[in-house]
């Protein structure tokens, strides 16, 4: 994404990025480290749970989408910052052995008036898995600087 500034991301762009391979070492990992809840990490009490098996953690999700988004879609030079995110939702359960694409639309994209030289992107962001279900969305909000000055 080397290149890309403010000026690039076009309110109803979209693209799509991935695939996200889950697996279950990785998930458990994950889980262990940071949400070590028997659903994440203990396959015999997941199986007795209620989603009748493992599912990661949402945050591992959350970061599965961050890893690609950070690959593929921000821009190196000209990303500054994020103010955050709204709506996160977590719709579905990630199992092991799915793959996950991520899509990514451009809602908003507005210069700032106190700061000329960036803008704000409002982006909404869906992890997909490999049946078309989608078990993640979030919109985020990135800070990106401007190529050129404001006219």
């Amino acid at each position: 994404m080397a290149g890309r500034h403010f000026e690039d991301f076009v309110q109803g762009m979209k693209s799509t990025l991935g695939p996200i391979a889950v697996t279950e070492p990785v998930l458990i990992e994950f889980a262990r480290k940071y949400d070590p809840q028997p659903i994440h990490v203990d396959p015999v009490a997941a199986g007795k749970g209620p989603f009748g098996g493992l599912i990661a953690s949402g945050w591992h999700t959350a970061s599965l989408v961050m890893r690609v988004l950070v690959d593929s879609y921000l821009p190196r030079d000209a990303q500054l910052a994020s103010p955050g995110i709204d709506e996160l939702r977590w719709l579905r359960p990630v199992r092991p052995g799915d793959s996950l694409g991520v899509t990514v639309t451009v809602l908003e994209a507005r210069r700032s008036q106190s700061k000329p030289d960036r803008g704000l992107v409002r982006t909404g962001i869906e992890a997909v898995n490999q049946n078309g279900d989608i078990v993640m969305s979030l919109i985020a909000m990135n800070l990106f600087r401007c190529r050129r000055e404001a006219e």
